[in-house]
């Protein structure tokens, strides 16, 4: 039977798979302007955002529920997921709005794919049961794969999702054979057991599946192979999506390729969902093991942030050097989690404004260098800040948040996941990731430096700010300044955001 509780686990998708059948099929019969599809989607994300914060209040600070016999979680941290990842699907479609009208009636599918995804990506946070995280995983993944190639106007845009889509797979390939040898080293595949499964024992009835973490939790494993490959696996399959080294080969291309319009949102929505599933899945089925993962996961996190940031300085695309750059900014989130649960909440700062500034990021980038265009040479950014102020500033406080300078939301960040990690033992780590940021100063303040210090070519064009393009763009540039002004409020509030 579903009670109530089960429904409000899932109330945010609900409200998501409706806005994206009333926007199709009032596509198919009436052939509206955009601007309805723009209202219909509106109301979904405005109606997933609000029922997360329903979800907020009635699960945060440790509480939760398991829904759907255990195959759904609600409780803060998937709520917090959903409370990020719906506005920045919003800000998303915003900013790259000129892209769906571009589209024609094509744009009512590019619309729908972006809703399907933010659902995708947050029933991977929500999800309790390994089977139902692949399912999730799935359908945020497909989605993305086709808004990468959406455009089917540039040889590199179809190059970029059939890329994505092949080692997308692959990636999916290896996280379902982690799962299944994890189902085999412990008997489950939920991370808390189904409430609903009983037998009787010999000490009475008890419960069939207690779950992954409880099995670990009370059982001495004497030859962990199959238990270690599977955790393996799994992280390998995890970090695909969160572009960590060496699994990132596929974001350069992908970034670059896909229309300027929607990489921003494939970049951030990947690190959230990414970031949220790998969390839960090793800090509370895993955490008995940390000992076995966390090592593993710092030098994974090592070589991301070495690797993302030399191949950063090399690049002379800014889509390129940010891709590159979000290699190093997934080991950097990576430092928190060797912490284990300690990490989360500085996992859950870094990853929320991180996303946004990539969003705003790439909005610049769409603007400057097109909507459906893919690549967007450095050399678009000299003197922008006398063709258009705003960009330049959007663009620069961007450039000084990723760098990690005081005063923006990318300052608290690395300190908030560097301090974790520190406590967790891992110094060593936290000097590489250090040394590695002041390394990283050099190509954000280039951008910097080609947009007010270079002058502007003759046949430089200036670029036009839409008005939905220019709010959103306001409005994650202004929280990146004001949260990394007053971070502490929402610091407070992220440590309410943990698994259950």
């Amino acid at each position: 039977m579903v009670g109530n509780l089960d429904i409000l686990a899932i109330a945010p998708e609900i409200a998501l798979t409706a806005a994206v059948v009333v926007l199709l099929l009032v596509e198919v019969n009436f052939d509206p302007h955009p601007r309805v599809w723009g209202g219909i989607a509106g109301v979904g994300i405005v109606a997933a955002t609000v029922l997360s914060v329903f979800q907020w209040v009635e699960w945060s600070g440790g509480s939760g529920e398991l829904a759907f016999s255990g195959m759904i979680t609600g409780d803060g941290f998937s709520a917090m997921a959903g409370m990020v990842v719906f506005p920045l699907a919003g800000l998303s479609l915003m900013s790259g709005w000129r892209l769906v009208t571009e589209m024609r009636r094509r744009g009512a599918e590019m619309v729908s794919l972006l809703l399907l995804a933010a659902a995708g990506a947050h029933l991977m946070a929500a999800s309790a049961n390994l089977i139902m995280l692949f399912i999730a995983l799935e359908v945020f993944s497909i989605s993305l794969y086709v808004l990468a190639g959406f455009t089917r106007s540039r040889a590199d845009a179809d190059e970029a999702a059939l890329k994505y889509f092949l080692l997308g797979a692959f990636a999916s390939a290896v996280f379902l054979y982690g799962v299944a040898l994890l189902f085999a080293a412990t008997g489950s595949l939920s991370i808390y057991g189904d409430p609903t499964i009983y037998e009787a024992g010999a000490r009475g009835i008890i419960r069939a599946d207690a779950g992954i973490a409880a099995f670990l939790d009370s059982t001495i494993i004497l030859e962990p192979g199959l238990l270690l490959a599977g955790i393996a696996l799994l992280i390998v399959g995890l970090g695909f999506k969160v572009t960590a080294a060496p699994f990132h080969v596929w974001s350069p291309d992908v970034y670059q390729g896909a229309p300027g319009g929607i990489t921003g949102f494939l970049a951030a929505s990947a690190k959230v969902a990414g970031f949220a599933a790998l969390a839960r899945v090793l800090t509370v089925a895993l955490g008995a093991n940390i000992a076995d993962w966390a090592p593993a996961v710092a030098v994974i996190a090592a070589v991301s942030i070495v690797l993302g940031t030399l191949l950063a300085l090399a690049q002379t695309d800014i889509k390129l050097m940010l891709a590159y750059s979000s290699v190093a900014h997934a080991g950097f989130i990576l430092t928190s989690l060797v912490a284990g649960p300690a990490g989360v909440a500085g996992m859950w700062f870094y990853v929320a404004t991180y996303a946004v500034s990539v969003v705003a990021a790439f909005g610049v980038a769409a603007i400057v260098s097109g909507h459906t265009m893919g690549r967007s040479p450095l050399s678009s950014y000299e003197g922008l800040a006398r063709r258009s102020p705003f960009l330049a500033a959007v663009l620069g406080i961007t450039m000084l948040s990723m760098a990690g300078i005081p005063l923006t939301t990318g300052f608290v960040g690395k300190l908030a996941v560097f301090t974790a990690a520190a406590d967790a033992g891992y110094l060593w780590l936290v000097i590489l990731a250090l040394v590695a940021s002041v390394a990283g100063l050099y190509f954000y303040l280039r951008v910097i430096v080609l947009m007010y210090f270079r002058p502007t070519s003759d046949d430089a064009i200036t670029p036009r700010v839409d008005w939905s393009s220019g709010i959103a763009l306001g409005i994650a540039t202004l929280a990146t300044v004001l949260i990394g002004v007053v971070p502490w409020w929402l610091l407070n509030l992220l440590n309410d955001a943990l698994p259950f």
